[in-house]
């Protein structure tokens, strides 16, 4: 009841809300201070877990609200260091925006903010399902080996539309294996030849590069991917996805979603598995009407709103479907007339 009664006062203040589901040349709304999360005296010997995700206007609310999910259920949330893939394209005043969103929401938040050149992917990306996917800060995962340190040598890469509901140290710790250069959840009951056109799979040369991996390939989502950065390095894989997006530009159109494909061209069969508890994935609907879905079945360490649909839009326009109210008590959003206590059942 206390969530159903946190949307119900989102709702009276939609006019407020609504200014921050844009990406345009607006003033960016306020957003509230988090609750401070410490690390306990257990944490003394926890690794520092790094996390990239992107940071841009239009999903800036969703990405404070990841953020806060990640502390609040971190058992050492000091020990967490985050890093922010921001595009170059924005104009400074804007960036300076950004940064000044993220220091309001979480003023001693270990993060960094990394400028993605925008250029490396202009001419690669070709037009998807739906406009966001074509964004260039959409494919900003595929230069995370080059945009973070070589001192980072692990990354877990995560999508500004989810929240963890669970320690995220336990995805961290995930096993790659000795070859392993990602995990992720996958879903080999998907159909796994729908993510590629007719044109992909009439061409031996394209379809051939299946052929020898060591499972058969299944889908992933790539909104939630442990990464070994230097097995990255060494595999040179930036250069192979770069590769099938070139293919795509300039020889046939060979998928229709975005970044996603590539991921499968080349990790798909290679990728090490991973609980489906950490991507509940869908629940932003498809990406064409972004209806309402039901989680799958079994227990939930993240909640992933892909698809069209995004929570707070939904929520902002008086049309929230029933799992929306729980990224509702994460929003930090800053409502004037409203009470500022909303966080008390995250805190």
């Amino acid at each position: 009841m206390r969530v159903l009664a946190m949307v119900l006062l989102a709702l009276s203040c939609a006019a407020t809300a609504t200014a921050a589901g844009g990406g345009g040349g607006a003033e960016l709304p306020e957003f509230r201070e988090a609750p401070a999360f410490r690390n306990g005296a257990a944490c003394a010997s926890a690794p520092t877990i790094h996390i990239a995700m992107t940071l841009d206007a239009t999903y800036l609310r969703g990405s404070l609200a990841g953020v806060l999910s990640v502390l609040r259920h971190a058992a050492c949330p000091e020990s967490i260091s985050f890093h922010f893939l921001a595009s170059s394209a924005s104009p400074a005043r804007r960036l300076a925006s950004l940064r000044r969103a993220l220091a309001a929401a979480f003023p001693t938040l270990p993060a960094t903010v990394h400028r993605f050149d925008a250029r490396l992917v202009r001419g690669k990306i070709s037009s998807s399902v739906r406009r966001a996917l074509d964004q260039p800060l959409n494919y900003a995962r595929i230069y995370l080996a080059d945009l973070l340190p070589r001192s980072v040598s692990r990354v877990l890469y995560l999508d500004s539309d989810l929240l963890v509901v669970d320690d995220v140290a336990r995805l961290w710790a995930t096993d790659l294996g000795p070859d392993a250069a990602l995990a992720a959840p996958e879903y080999c009951h998907a159909n796994f030849t729908s993510y590629f056109t007719d044109a992909f799979w009439r061409r031996p040369e394209y379809a051939s590069v299946f052929a020898n991996r060591t499972r058969a390939p299944c889908y992933f989502n790539t909104g939630v991917m442990v990464i070994d950065l230097d097995r990255w390095r060494a595999g040179g894989y930036t250069a192979k996805l770069e590769y099938w997006m070139e293919v795509q530009k300039q020889e046939a159109r060979i998928y229709e979603l975005g970044s996603l494909p590539p991921f499968l061209l080349v990790f798909a069969g290679e990728v090490k598995a991973v609980e489906h508890r950490w991507n509940q994935h869908g629940l932003g609907g498809d990406n064409v009407a972004g209806q309402c879905r039901e989680l799958h079945p079994g227990p939930v360490s993240l909640l992933h709103w892909s698809g069209k649909g995004k929570p707070w839009l939904r929520l902002d326009a008086g049309r929230a479907c029933p799992l929306d109210a729980l990224w509702a008590p994460y929003d930090l959003l800053r409502r004037h007339g409203a009470r500022d206590d909303l966080l008390a059942a995250v805190a």
